[in-house]
């Protein structure tokens, strides 16, 4: 059943250079990257604040920045990153890196409100215009992409542009505008999502390395019939030690698959069970680990954080192999460092790279879209197979990512070619001149 709608006329917002959807790590420094080149700019956001899975998916945690390079940790991804973690750092939003899975992997929690407010002073340091609260919906194409589409509460407008960069998560823009792309593993599963949620009020001195025996306690209680959404949880202190966060729901559909991203009603199903699970653990841990007795739920994630829906077929995917094997790309244009993070149905799959370096390169091609015109595309919606989204999904390799199709969108600009004809070597050394790090120096 359909309804008809009358034909509109849709106005144009504005018009600029580079058109950025979506504002996690991908996005913001995509916006950045292109707003200091003197791009006109402008970064279109469907909350009303930057961060992505960061913040709205209450993730309050940098996976991928670091490394364990011939046995020694190293922060490997840099550039605009660093910059975030320099004006978390004044904010005192950042706490120091901690080891996880004993030492093979380093991970770096932060103050949510803290990179909100980060995020929105590098932007507008970089001249970016920010548009908060629009609802992309669709593209208007000819042979390339004219404009994005979004629903604001202003009304329908559209917004123009010569390069556009989708840093959606979902590859909404991508897809809309006849990219290729993948969903799932090939057999119809997906990583299954989380509800992330935070614990207040945490006695940090009590607790100690709660972080350890509430697993510990998890397993006693699942050997003796008590279920859990899933295995191998994880619940870390943050910057403030008396607010902890929880990682350990996992969202499913009745029938067991992974809640779908991109289904309305798959995601309003997922949002209720995702609390269901929030107040049945945390009822668990409150009632079970030393130092909790007095905690509370500070917060529940304003979104399920999603790991992979749409991921954009380019003009390479990433494969878990190229992960795995530490493998290099003559077109690298960062690196990631975090290994497979696979959640299947009830647990988490980590499997770490074979090669001592500890870190793969990531080559331009999976930004690029086959047939790409003026799309690039950055963050988990890349050219990756789901074995290798699994990996270079994480905050890491997303900056590294967002800052590299910022930086190539006004190469092109600037050359007068499409985003897919870039000189290589040329964005390889405008990035270097940025601080980025492309894996060239073990």
């Amino acid at each position: 059943m359909f309804i008809q709608e009358a034909a509109r006329e849709t106005p144009v917002l504005g018009e600029y250079e580079v058109v950025v959807l979506g504002g996690g790590p991908a996005g913001i420094a995509a916006a950045a990257a292109a707003g200091r080149a003197g791009r006109s700019t402008i970064l279109v956001e469907r909350y009303g604040f930057l961060g992505g899975a960061g913040t709205a998916a209450g993730l309050a945690n940098f996976c991928g920045l670091h490394a364990k390079v011939h046995g020694e940790h190293r922060q490997v991804v840099h550039g605009i990153c660093d910059e975030i973690l320099d004006r978390l750092q004044r904010l005192g939003g950042l706490a120091a890196p901690h080891e996880l899975f004993g030492g093979r992997i380093l991970a770096q929690a932060y103050d949510i409100p803290a990179y909100k407010i980060a995020a929105d002073e590098l932007l507008l340091a970089c001249e970016v215009k920010l548009l908060f609260h629009a609802f992309a919906v669709g593209v208007k194409k000819a042979r390339e992409i004219d404009a994005l589409v979004v629903e604001t509460k202003s009304g329908r407008g559209a917004i123009a542009g010569q390069v556009f960069v989708d840093c959606s998560g979902d590859g909404d823009l991508a897809a809309w505008s006849g990219a290729a792309f993948e969903v799932g593993d090939g057999r119809g599963n997906m990583l299954y999502p989380s509800t992330m949620y935070r614990i207040g009020g945490v006695d940090a001195a009590r607790a100690g390395n709660a972080w350890e025996t509430i697993a510990q306690k998890m397993e006693a209680a699942e050997a003796q019939g008590r279920r859990f959404p899933r295995k191998k949880p994880i619940v870390r202190p943050q910057p403030n030690p008396s607010e902890w966060r929880a990682n350990l729901t996992q969202i499913r559909n009745p029938d067991g698959s992974a809640v779908s991203g991109v289904d309305a009603e798959q995601l309003s199903f997922g949002e209720v069970e995702g609390r269901r699970q929030v107040r049945d653990t945390f009822e668990f841990i409150r009632s079970s680990t030393p130092g909790f007795e007095r905690a509370y739920i500070a917060d529940i994630a304003p979104q399920i954080g999603i790991r992979e829906t749409r991921r954009i077929r380019g003009e390479y995917m990433l494969s878990e192999d190229d992960v795995l094997d530490c493998a290099d790309f003559a077109d690298a244009i960062g690196v990631n460092g975090w290994p497979v993070e696979e959640h299947v149905a009830g647990s988490v799959e980590f499997r770490f790279q074979r090669k001592p370096r500890g870190f793969n390169q990531l080559p331009y091609r999976m930004l690029v879209p086959v047939g790409s015109g003026n799309l690039l595309v950055a963050g988990r919606c890349a050219s990756m197979t789901h074995g290798g989204q699994s990996a270079a999904r994480v905050s890491g390799a997303c900056f590294a990512m967002g800052q590299a199709a910022g930086t190539a969108a006004h190469l092109a600009l600037k050359s007068s070619v499409p985003p897919g004809k870039l000189d290589v070597r040329a964005l390889q050394k405008a990035l270097e001149a940025d601080s980025a790090y492309l894996g060239t120096v073990a």
